[in-house]
């Protein structure tokens, strides 16, 4: 059976469609994209909410739910607790949240196109809400390689081949 991901698209800050052109469907195919190559094989049909949204709700959102006060590029809230996959129905991975300006940022300070800089914090989110996470080197390491295998299969280049994107919520 194949995979099939519902996407939800939400735009709160005018920044994101200001700047780029197609940020839908951009962050469809980033959010397809890892969900085809990193979610477990008996997930096969589930549904993600992804937020584009300014400084300061990232910034509350962060201090609320991680205990730090300052805005950050990208957030994922999980629906589900890890390792439970229920057959009826799409399963509700869950929500990525990404700040306009701090994405802005780095994306000009890294020399990134904005665009590309947004596919990755999607795929970075997507990969959190599949189970994988950074606070351990080996897991790093793990979600690093699969983030550049799907950015390349986007025609992105490796986003940590010169600068150390550590910082990633």
């Amino acid at each position: 059976m194949n995979k099939r991901l519902e996407i939800d698209v939400s735009i709160a800050d005018d920044g994101w469609t200001s700047a780029l052109d197609d940020i839908q469907d951009q962050c469809r195919n980033a959010a397809s994209a890892a969900f085809d190559i990193a979610a477990p094989a008996d997930l096969e049909n589930a549904e993600v909410s992804i937020l584009l949204t300014d400084d300061a709700q990232l910034h509350d959102l962060n201090k609320k739910y991680r205990g730090k006060d300052k805005p950050t590029n990208v957030l994922s809230f999980a629906s589900m607790d890890e390792g439970k996959v229920f057959s009826c129905g799409p399963v509700l991975l869950g929500d990525v949240i990404i700040a306009f300006g701090v994405s802005l940022g780095e994306s000009q300070s890294e020399g990134k196109s904005l665009g590309d800089h947004l596919s990755h914090l999607v795929i970075h989110g997507m990969l959190h809400l599949l189970g994988h996470d950074h606070e351990i080197a080996e897991e790093a390491e793990k979600m690093e390689n699969l983030e550049i295998q799907i950015l390349a299969g986007l025609g992105i280049n490796d986003p940590y081949k010169e600068t150390d994107l550590a910082g990633m919520g």
